[in-house]
């Protein structure tokens, strides 16, 4: 028995790294799955899963789009119980001085409205359906500061907030809402493919010294989403290896 037996999950961001490890594991554990990405890599993790899971190509910044992704997992699958909203990106590290307006705006556009967009879809369709589990990806850095990522950090920072507010707005929905922080994760946008291993003798300087694998962020993606999370939500869950305890 799976822990998202019977469950509908919507996960953006599905086509590489964390997002394509949570859509296979979602899949491994009993749900039906909406995989949606940019980039049309959304095909092969569907493909990877097979008959329980549907792609759809999805620009998270769009509400069109969005509202299609939600329609998808409503028409294919009948109803919606998790969305996950993972799709984001970073780009290069940049002081506040060094970074381009519109490169700020397309953060934004993406890291934060996305999620809002997502969020604001998918709630609804779960408030009809009697509840729900949305579960946001932020950032190690929506936590603490770091050098050369204020712009990064204030669209990671933006979500914890809105993660924050949205769960205390619907609690009583059925409608638990958190977020997972991840810290330096070894994903295909970093340059590593889906099935490449962190490199085992690099040190990276926080408390458990290497990368995350994406399945690692993916497994606390998976428990915030299942019932065994029942009793937990407006939480932002540090996946960092140690990273902002210090």
């Amino acid at each position: 028995m799976g822990r998202l037996d019977n469950k509908i999950a919507i996960v953006t961001g599905a086509g590489s790294g964390i997002g394509r490890a949570s859509a296979l594991l979602f899949a491994q554990e009993g749900a039906r799955v909406v995989c949606a990405d940019v980039s049309g890599r959304e095909a092969v993790t569907t493909k990877t899963i097979g008959d329980a899971a549907v792609a759809v190509h999805v620009n998270v910044a769009r509400r069109d789009d969005v509202e299609m992704m939600v329609a998808a997992a409503v028409g294919n699958f009948g109803r919606l119980d998790v969305l996950f909203n993972n799709a984001g990106f970073s780009g290069p590290h940049q002081s506040l001085l060094d970074t381009d307006d519109d490169f700020f705006d397309r953060l934004i556009a993406v890291n934060l409205k996305g999620v809002f967009l997502g969020m604001k879809a998918a709630i609804p369709v779960m408030i009809k359906d009697g509840g729900g589990s949305i579960i946001n990806t932020a950032s190690a850095m929506a936590l603490v500061g770091r050098k050369g990522l204020a712009a990064y950090g204030a669209t990671k920072g933006g979500v914890v907030a809105l993660t924050k507010a949205t769960a205390l707005d619907y609690a009583t929905d059925g409608i638990r809402v958190n977020a997972i922080c991840p810290g330096m994760t070894f994903t295909g946008l970093a340059g590593a493919g889906d099935d490449e291993e962190p490199p085992a003798d690099r040190k990276l300087p926080f408390p458990m010294q290497r990368f995350a694998h994406p399945r690692e962020v993916a497994a606390a993606a998976l428990f915030l989403a299942s019932d065994e999370a029942s009793f937990i939500t407006g939480v932002s869950l540090p996946v960092d290896g140690g990273y902002v305890a210090e």
